[in-house]
């Protein structure tokens, strides 16, 4: 062993055994209530942690050994992800409710000496990105990676060699995983009121005393979108914007280190209306028609119309400079006839999206033409009715994205943690009362 600065390299096999899970068959599922429940390869999320998702129930036999509990430490044997993100990945037993639990050959439990290690310290230590390497360079296969679990004992891990100063750690880390849990559990809430928003204001809409219509109080009427209220009126996009058009090839020849936003499907996002900007690439736009013809504005919906149909985004106040790729349409809609946003809003719910579904099962995957995009639907309420909605919508959109701001924020932080108290960058020495 090694020890620098109270901090000992261990191999793995030194602190820890791995018991494989139960060899299986098809026929040996079942369902909730008639066996244990049984954590797959399907529980693992990239990287490590717990998706819920991945259980199922089995029927046969169970060795004592291969029981878990709450608490228990599992890492996984297998992997179906090309980049290898799974293979050797931790996962934690959660609280479970109905009976036993134990896990498919794609798992391993860890055992540890619980002298020499902590259970949620090694976690988190499973979880670094140096151990993540090891882990895939220890996996074979063509389809299915599969851990070599005979090399994993020969894993180096560095440990502070005071088990108090890893649990402190541990319960640091821990600390900053129940808020990005809680923060995750509002994004997952406030998704679900938007889809509730989205299908109640979109096709039931409010009336002028500010209440959600409804059959049993308003009249509706049928249209070619479904039951809407007698007020709404059914508009194409055509009738609603100044032009339709979508950018050109060749537009690679300008890309710059800097200039104007190139807007491409990558930029738009299914999850709301605004942009997101993980990939940006800017150009230097050519002089004359090309460039201005495909020049963004305030109010602009952007419709994907290939690959992936009716991604929608609305290009928003002081967005700047930025044009549109070939595989964009860019719909110039009208501000004086509609409410931008809410005909984002609209083209991006249940009634806007079947219209692409349908036209990806007339055949028109490879892409949507220009007539088409014109032909497209949109419900059409009092203008007054539009912007109402559309703020609501928008605030809603608002808080989401402030969640997930302050998500990234917590990501961020535990990766900088990670990186200091796991390698003994950082001490935890002065919040511990006794290192002796």
């Amino acid at each position: 062993m090694t020890t620098l600065n109270r901090w000992e390299k261990t191999p793995f096999g030194e602190i820890a055994t791995l018991v494989k899970g139960i060899s299986y068959a098809s026929e040996d599922y079942c369902s909730p209530g008639q066996g244990a429940i049984f954590l797959t390869i399907k529980c693992v999320s990239k990287a490590g942690g717990f998706k819920s998702e991945g259980i199922k129930y089995f029927k046969g036999e169970i060795a004592d050994s291969q029981e878990l509990h709450a608490g228990d430490l599992l890492i996984a044997n297998t992997d179906l992800t090309r980049a290898g993100d799974i293979v050797g990945a931790p996962i934690v037993v959660p609280s479970l409710n109905g009976g036993t639990i134990t896990m498919s050959m794609d798992l391993s439990k860890v055992v540890e000496d619980e002298g020499k290690i902590d259970r949620q310290f090694l976690y988190f230590v499973l979880m670094t990105d140096r151990v993540r390497r090891f882990m895939k360079d220890h996996a074979s296969g063509s389809t299915v990676l599969h851990l070599q679990t005979r090399a994993v004992p020969t894993l180096e891990i560095v440990i502070p060699n005071k088990k108090s100063e890893q649990t402190k750690i541990a319960e640091i880390l821990s600390t900053v995983d129940q808020a990005i849990e809680q923060t995750e559990a509002l994004i997952a809430k406030q998704q679900r009121i938007k889809t509730g928003l989205m299908q109640d204001l979109l096709t039931r809409g409010i009336d002028e005393n500010g209440n959600l219509r409804s059959e049993e109080t308003h009249e509706f009427k049928d249209s070619p979108l479904g039951r809407i209220p007698v007020e709404w009126e059914i508009r194409n996009i055509d009738s609603i914007s100044d032009f339709v058009t979508s950018g050109a090839r060749g537009w690679a020849k300008y890309y710059s280190d800097e200039g104007a936003v190139f807007l491409r499907i990558g930029n738009l996002t299914r999850d709301h209306i605004n942009m997101r900007f993980d990939d940006t690439v800017f150009v230097r736009p050519p002089s004359g028609a090309e460039g201005l013809r495909t020049l963004v504005a305030p109010g602009d919906g952007l419709i994907s119309v290939t690959a992936d149909l009716g991604i929608i985004g609305v290009i928003p106040e002081g967005f700047g400079e930025g044009y549109v790729n070939q595989h964009i349409a860019l719909v110039r809609i009208s501000g004086a006839k509609v409410d931008q946003r809410f005909v984002g809003w609209f083209l991006q719910s249940r009634a806007g999206q079947v219209q692409f579904e349908r036209h990806n099962e007339a055949g028109a995957k490879a892409g949507l033409n220009l007539p088409t995009i014109r032909s497209l639907l949109v419900a059409s309420p009092s203008l007054g009715e539009q912007r109402h909605i559309a703020k609501v919508l928008d605030a809603n959109a608002r808080r989401i994205a402030g969640f997930q701001a302050e998500l990234n924020k917590q990501s961020h932080l535990k990766t900088a943690l990670m990186q200091d108290l796991l390698t003994g960058k950082v001490s935890v020495s002065p919040l511990l009362t006794d290192l002796t």
